[in-house]
């Protein structure tokens, strides 16, 4: 992505921009002349304020969600103009010419590098305490680095931009300078965040977001004691918590501040352009209620579209029958010919994860979660495996999430071996964590995303397409920039 911008533009755009953010609010118009802009307090909160947008919208949560999961063994879709990219998506067909490499995993994330680097170069001219210059400045390197952690996770090494003065063409940093850098940019901005809870605003970074956002990180580059001990940090907060209501967690009246374990989520609002897509695509035709869901009242005035958010048969019906969980996937269904439709099999379930009776058209009000509690604890969990085999504290953590789910603590007997508690860790992260967006790269961390592809019939599902490639539109404006293997 190239870095001759003007930020006067930059933020003039982004006070007409309506994103998911619900919490985070700039200052009026006014104020936003080019000779301030970038020196007073207000014009270098806009551009942070910006990154976060960037960060938060992440394009659209339905693309969140649907990038990760149809190219597993989780999610599939049929049906509607959507249809014609995520086929590509599950038959492992993509190129990079795919307009959702660039539009939601590339663009967005350097968008937030972009603004980062801005606040970085020129939070040392602001007018402010050097309390909030260094709050600021925090905030930025954990934004820049989180979408770095995220870009990798996506497609690999990438050129790291840590300037906006640096040249337009730039060569695909290394593995170990990209792992090196995400490290040092939150282990050195962690002293100047606030505690959890102690954020001027709701969806601001705290020292838990930073901590939680590193310890996935590790996670997903295999650095495990580093996972283990970052995760352990979050616990050690003692502010987040499992929300004792797995069912009632996603709940637009359940969000916010309150909600001790969501640590980091898209925010979503029914009025904004952009808000939560997912239970447009999910709702099956003709869709009037459910046996299952009788307190979501569907509307004529919500949307229900052509394409289909399904999920695969032999992922739901891997569920135990008395899992909590299962209670957010629908499996039938009156329609407005007031005929019951089974959706238990032919891969055509429905996760309503995200109902919401306040809908509007497109968009429902559900936060989507970038990083839960659960995660943390069953981080901890799969690293403490990874180091040591199946320890007694891991049993631990990972019969939390089990107990809140309502189904029996594994135990030793169950998964006697390191091998054995990695298949049920992942199977767990599974069911706790379907249309969160998170399966593509568990899959990819167990080593199991191109061989599950290979058992369901994908003869495209080859061995460099663990990564996606480098979008095209990078490849033609960064010549130093080279495409990844097998593209």
């Amino acid at each position: 992505m190239r870095q001759s911008f003007n930020y006067s533009l930059i933020i003039g755009g982004f006070l007409m921009l309506t994103s998911c953010e619900k919490a985070l609010e700039v200052s009026p118009r006014s104020e936003f002349s080019p000779d301030n802009v970038l020196t007073s307090e207000s014009g270098i909160k806009a551009l942070l304020f910006s990154a976060y947008a960037h960060q938060q919208t992440q394009s659209n949560s339905r693309y969140v969600i649907n990038d990760s999961e149809v190219c597993t063994d989780m999610g599939f879709n049929t049906g509607g103009a959507e249809n014609g990219q995520l086929i590509q998506l599950i038959n492992f067909t993509w190129d990079p010419t795919l307009g959702t490499l660039a539009a939601d995993m590339w663009d967005p994330n350097y968008r937030v590098v972009r603004d980062a680097n801005g606040v970085i170069e020129n939070i040392g001219n602001v007018k402010a305490t050097e309390a909030t210059k260094k709050l600021y400045k925090a905030e930025a390197r954990v934004l820049r680095a989180q979408a770095y952690a995220l870009l990798m996770t996506f497609f690999g090494t990438v050129p790291l931009r840590t300037s906006t003065t640096q040249p337009a063409e730039l060569a695909r940093a290394t593995e170990e300078e990209l792992k090196a850098f995400v490290e040092k940019e939150i282990t050195e901005s962690i002293p100047d965040l606030p505690d959890p809870g102690k954020e001027e605003t709701y969806g601001r970074f705290s020292k838990g977001v930073a901590y939680s956002i590193l310890a996935k990180f590790y996670l997903n580059t295999k650095q495990w004691q580093k996972a283990a001990d970052a995760a352990k940090a979050v616990m050690d907060f003692n502010y987040y918590a499992l929300n004792p209501d797995f069912v009632g967690m996603f709940r637009v009246e359940n969000e916010g501040a309150a909600n001790r374990e969501m640590i980091l989520a898209l925010q979503c609002r029914p009025e904004d352009p952009f808000g939560n897509w997912y239970q447009a695509g999910a709702l099956p035709p003709g869709y009037k209620s459910s046996p299952q869901f009788p307190n979501f009242t569907y509307k004529t005035t919500m949307s229900n579209f052509a394409t289909q958010y399904r999920l695969r048969t032999a992922f739901t019906s891997s569920f135990a029958a008395n899992d909590k969980r299962l209670q957010l996937i629908c499996t039938s269904y009156v329609n407005t010919s007031n005929q019951t439709v089974d959706l238990s099999t032919g891969d055509n379930a429905r996760s309503f994860k995200y109902w919401d009776n306040n809908t509007v058209g497109n968009n429902s009000g559900n936060d989507v979660p970038i990083l839960r509690y659960a995660d943390i604890l069953l981080t901890r969990a799969e690293a403490l495996n990874e180091l040591n085999g199946p320890t007694a504290e891991a049993f631990t953590l990972i019969n939390l999430v089990r107990t809140r789910a309502g189904i029996p603590n594994l135990t030793q007997t169950d998964t006697p071996t390191k091998d054995a508690f990695r298949t049920a860790i992942f199977r767990e992260r599974g069911w706790e964590f379907v249309s969160e967006g998170k399966r593509r790269e568990d899959l990819v961390r167990q080593g199991t995303f191109i061989s599950l592809a290979q058992a369901r019939g994908i003869t495209n599902a080859k061995p460099e397409r663990v990564l996606f490639p480098i979008p095209q539109a990078e490849i033609d404006a960064n010549k130093l920039c080279v495409q990844s293997a097998g593209y």
